[in-house]
């Protein structure tokens, strides 16, 4: 049965359960969308839909891990099975490991390339066949200015993050003819479990430091700039990177 005859549109938010997924998976709902909270743990992305149903909005937990082709087919035909409709799609979910250049193993370089880059392909593929049959969608693919600069320990993550850069470019201009547009939000630091995990406190002072702003962002901010790109406003950007990172890619020399 399509559970969604009322004609409210379905954004699907990968990564969805937490962090900054979980704050575009809320910002979304509070947009009016019908959110697909999709995540590898089902468990938490139920905790999430069920927060967001708590307060009004309307949410439902999709399982799907997307360093896994069939996984992914199988959570798109779930949705169009119940839903029958993708009209936005967040590319959030992805992983982050920092290790010296000349040590880099190559085991997490093709698990960082895997997940930030071919998840989103896959991801993007499946969703845009279901939005080209509507004449219009929106694509957010998060990237990170990690993309745009180099930053130490992140052969992986830097150059998945720039070639996500890239395929969001690719995506814009074959399907703007079909009233899809695709664009990329890149955070800067932002507090988040992950960075809590992974930044040390010598990263962290070196972020802050070259922050025009002197702070790691908030999720919501992140979000906030999803939102807009997601929304019927920004009908004419496509194929561009949104940097969300306090003037981070700005910066130079910040003392005289």
């Amino acid at each position: 049965m399509n559970q969604n005859d009322s004609g409210a549109r379905v954004a699907l938010v990968t990564g969805g359960a937490m962090g900054i997924g979980a704050a575009i998976s809320q910002r979304l709902a509070r947009d009016g969308y019908t959110v697909l909270v999709s995540d590898i743990n089902l468990e938490a992305a139920r905790a999430t839909a069920d927060k967001i149903n708590a307060d009004g909005g309307k949410a439902a937990p999709l399982a799907m891990d997307v360093s896994k082709p069939e996984s992914i087919a199988k959570a798109f035909a779930d949705v169009e099975k119940d839903y029958g409709r993708c009209d936005v799609l967040v590319n959030n979910a992805g992983v982050a490991k920092t290790f010296p250049f000349l040590d880099y193993p190559i085991d997490n370089w093709l698990l960082t390339m895997n997940i930030n880059v071919t998840g989103v392909m896959l991801c993007g593929q499946h969703a845009a066949r279901m939005m080209v049959r509507r004449k219009w969608g929106r694509i957010v693919n998060i990237s990170s200015v990690s993309g745009i600069r180099a930053g130490a320990g992140r052969t992986a993550y830097g150059t998945s993050k720039a070639a996500v850069i890239g395929l969001t470019r690719q995506m814009a201009i074959e399907l703007a003819e079909h009233g899809v547009t695709v664009n990329s939000v890149a955070p800067g630091p932002v507090d988040t479990p992950l960075t809590q995990a992974v930044h040390s406190p010598e990263t962290r002072k070196s972020f802050t430091a070259g922050v025009p702003m002197h702070r790691y962002g908030s999720t919501d901010e992140i979000a906030a700039a999803v939102s807009f790109l997601a929304a019927e406003d920004s009908s004419y950007v496509t194929g561009h990177v949104v940097p969300v990172d306090g003037g981070f890619v700005a910066a130079g020399i910040l003392d005289i």
